[in-house]
This record gives structure tokens, sequence and C-alpha cells, in this order.
């Protein structure tokens, strides 16, 4: 009987271990990943600066070269404040997302925390369960054999 219940712990020993071995090993790769997602973030952002620079330097030289204006005057004080009025909206916007995102992301992070202090909680009532259920089966298995 001493053996059975040996090879059981080994068996539930052996899978905690190797699950955790498992996630210890793919945890070792999340900084690496998250570089390597803020390098390429990065890359494009640079890239897409320096496209939007180069399309209007050469709209700017195009322009510049052609006696014939782009945007007439009347208008250039309109669009400017549209255009201006239109970015602060959007970045408005990206503000507000970017602090939802944030927000959802710190909420995932307290939701696994409760989840985890829940696993525990669960645990142990199973065990004290379990205990209780051993002791009451041991206490009876005694007293039916001090019957016989």
């Amino acid at each position: 009987m001493v053996e059975g219940k040996s090879e059981i712990t080994n068996v539930y020993d052996t899978a905690t271990q190797n699950c955790i071995r498992i996630l210890d090993e793919s945890t070792k790769a999340q900084s690496q990943y998250a570089q390597s997602v803020s390098n390429i973030q990065l890359d494009y952002i640079a890239a897409a600066k320096n496209t939007i620079q180069n399309i209007v330097s050469v709209q700017r030289m195009f322009a510049s070269n052609v006696n014939f204006p782009i945007v007439t005057p009347q208008y250039t004080n309109e669009f400017v404040m549209r255009s201006n009025d239109i970015t602060d909206n959007l970045v408005n916007a990206f503000r507000i997302n970017n602090q939802l995102t944030v927000n959802a992301i710190n909420a995932a992070a307290e939701n696994f925390r409760t989840f985890n202090r829940t696993i525990d909680s669960v645990t142990e009532v199973n065990t004290n369960a379990a205990k209780a259920w051993n002791s009451f089966v041991t206490t009876q298995q005694q007293q039916l054999f001090h019957q016989q």
C-alpha cells in the first residue's frame, strides 16, 4: 500500500514539475518577444515619419516650381484650422484608446491575480474536505474492525 501511494505521489510531482518547467521555459522568451515588438514598432514609426516628410517635401518642391498654387490663399487658413482640429481630435482619440487599453490590460492582470487566489482557496477547501473525508473513513473503518 505504501508503494502505491509513493508511485501516485511521484506521478503528481512529475506532472507538476514538468508543467512548471514548460511554463518557465516559455517565460524566458517573453522579454525577447516584447523587445522585438517594441523595436519593430519604433522602426515602423521612423519609416512612417520619413515617408511623410519625403512626400510633403516633394509636394512642396513641385508646388514651388509650378506657378500654379496648390492651395489658394483664401482657403489656406481654413485648411490649416480644419487640419489642426482633425489632428487634435485624432490625438485625443489615440490617448483615450491607449488609456482604455492600459486599463483593460491592468484589469486582466488583476483578474489573473484574483483567479490565482481563488484557486488557492478552492485547493484549501478541497484539501480540508479530503482530510475530513479520510478522517471519517478511517474512523469508520476502525470502528468496523473493532466490532468484528
